[in-house]
């Protein structure tokens, strides 16, 4: 169906007609001309993606439920990451002549799924025509408790680095991808062969976010002294918390969690697997902080590895590698505006 058949309004509508609001804090959603939110005595969360095609995900090889889930579990992680919950996002899409009104009913039956796995409302957006291809932009409202919130800036001398899940899986589901729409623009009748590599193709076009982490921290009434999700890479994420708490840090190769499947498949890049896990980005697992003496708790919790320890900032940052040399970081992950 064409777009222009529905209509702005009308198309707001047909995309958002069978969306119920789940949380108390939600008193009105899509429908007015401002979405109504209460929150007491707790701190609220704010955070913003934009993503457009071209620059951040090719249609030639993610599909658009795909694109939708990860557009909103995206968000959901930089709340995560400040020991926050989410609960409602706001999307505005920019749309081309190209798609039709299905092309988009499929992006919100992703955006919806996301929703629903992670308990947060839809309560309101934008749309407008493009003329650069499809725009994404979701806002995304948390809350968490005033004295559990976690930023960037508490790093301390002597405190554990640690990181969950695994690095580096969803860049070389990424270089996969790229190779089979490389070898695809040559080939008339080609079908791409992913046997065996599902994990690292779940990595990069269904992340998920590492909810079950900042619960469990929870439980355990653990409050990291900083705290960062890893979309940029891990290298760029850890420099980051080390400038705003003004510290140094030292990780260690041989502790930095990798999946089999991305060990495979840099020795089939010829790729350094370090290189990839501590510069691929888009793994969105919490990298965070915590003093020395929850060192017992942590290394009990599961899909969770200290890697390393923070230090005064005038030893500056580095990583130890399995020979022992050190070599100082550098924030070499991924830039848009490079």
């Amino acid at each position: 169906m064409d777009i222009s058949s529905l209509g702005e309004f009308g198309l707001i509508r047909r995309l958002t007609e069978n969306i119920s609001l789940k949380n108390a804090s939600s008193v009105k959603g899509v429908g007015d001309d401002a979405a109504v939110l209460k929150y007491n005595k707790k701190e609220v969360l704010i955070t913003t993606d934009l993503l457009l095609e071209g620059i951040h995900f090719d249609l030639t090889y993610v599909p658009l439920k795909h694109l939708g889930y990860k557009s909103a579990v995206v968000n959901f992680s930089d709340i995560y990451a400040m020991n926050g919950t989410p609960k409602q996002i706001t999307v505005s899409l920019g749309i081309s002549n190209r798609f039709s009104v299905e092309n988009l009913e499929d992006f919100y039956e992703g955006l919806k799924l996301a929703c629903e796995v992670y308990g947060v409302d839809i309560v309101g957006g934008d749309t407008s025509a493009s003329l650069t291809g499809l725009c994404i932009s979701i806002t995304c409202i948390g809350e968490v408790e005033k004295s559990k919130v976690t930023y960037r800036t508490g790093a301390k001398d002597t405190d554990l680095i640690c990181v969950s899940g695994d690095l580096g899986a969803a860049y070389m589901g990424l270089q996969l991808l790229e190779r089979e729409k490389t070898v695809f623009k040559g080939e008339s009748d080609f079908t791409p062969d992913f046997t065996g590599k599902e994990y690292l193709l779940e990595r990069q076009l269904k992340p998920e976010a590492r909810k079950d982490i900042a619960q469990f921290l929870a439980e355990k009434e653990i409050v990291p002294t900083s705290m960062i999700d890893v979309s940029d890479g891990l290298s760029s994420e850890l420099l980051h918390i080390c400038y705003e708490s003004k510290v140094g840090c030292r990780i260690y190769e041989e502790r930095i969690p990798i999946d089999y499947q991305t060990a495979v498949m840099a020795e089939q890049f010829n790729m350094n697997l370090t290189t990839a896990a501590l510069n691929g980005g888009e793994d969105y697992e919490l990298l965070f902080t915590v003093p020395l003496a929850l060192h017992e708790q942590i290394t009990e919790m599961k899909g969770v590895s200290v890697i390393g320890h923070i230090c005064k900032q005038s030893l500056g940052s580095a990583l130890i590698t399995r020979d022992g040399n050190e070599i100082a970081l550098q924030a070499q992950g991924w830039n848009s505006l490079s």
